[in-house]
């Protein structure tokens, strides 16, 4: 079934809802290997020529390390295993980079529920990895945006 299971973690509340999603399916018996993703952006041009590349590099990790922190603790209380990775460059083409990298059985992530409007300018993590991924792909809301969610379809619906 699902036995490597891929959670993109960025520090949000979103992303620690994914883990906790992850966390509930393991208790309902499933074995599996999870593997937190992080994605930094890469430093900018500017960035690399007044900087040192490596140094630059390695402040990015520990940016994804610390980020991923909070979603560790979550895992570590439960006794449960994993690995972290953190990866530079654009988050969606490298979530889906990932995933085939870790040969992940499953995607989780969270959404933030920015709304069709934002979304569309902005541009969605979510739904470039939903729209391009080959591995089926679970997207956990917060409670609170499921609600407001919900509010926003009833007053549509009106």
């Amino acid at each position: 079934m699902y036995t490597h299971i891929m959670i993109a973690v960025d520090g949000s509340s979103e992303s620690l809802q994914a883990v906790r999603e992850a966390l509930k399916l393991i208790a309902r018996g499933l074995r599996t290997e999870i593997a937190l993703v992080n994605v930094q952006e890469p430093a900018s041009l500017l960035e690399l020529a007044t900087r040192d590349a490596d140094a630059i590099a390695a402040a990015a990790v520990q940016a994804g390390e610390n980020l991923m922190s909070e979603a560790a603790a979550l895992l570590d209380a439960e006794g449960v295993g994993y690995s972290m990775e953190v990866v530079l460059g654009e988050p969606g083409s490298m979530l889906l980079e990932m995933a085939e990298d870790l040969n992940a059985d499953m995607v989780i992530m969270g959404a933030r529920g920015m709304g069709a409007l934002k979304s569309a300018i902005v541009g969605s993590v979510s739904k470039t990895v939903i729209t391009h991924c080959r591995r089926p792909v679970l997207v956990v809301r917060s409670p609170e945006e499921e609600d407001l969610a919900e509010a926003e379809a009833a007053e549509d619906a009106a």
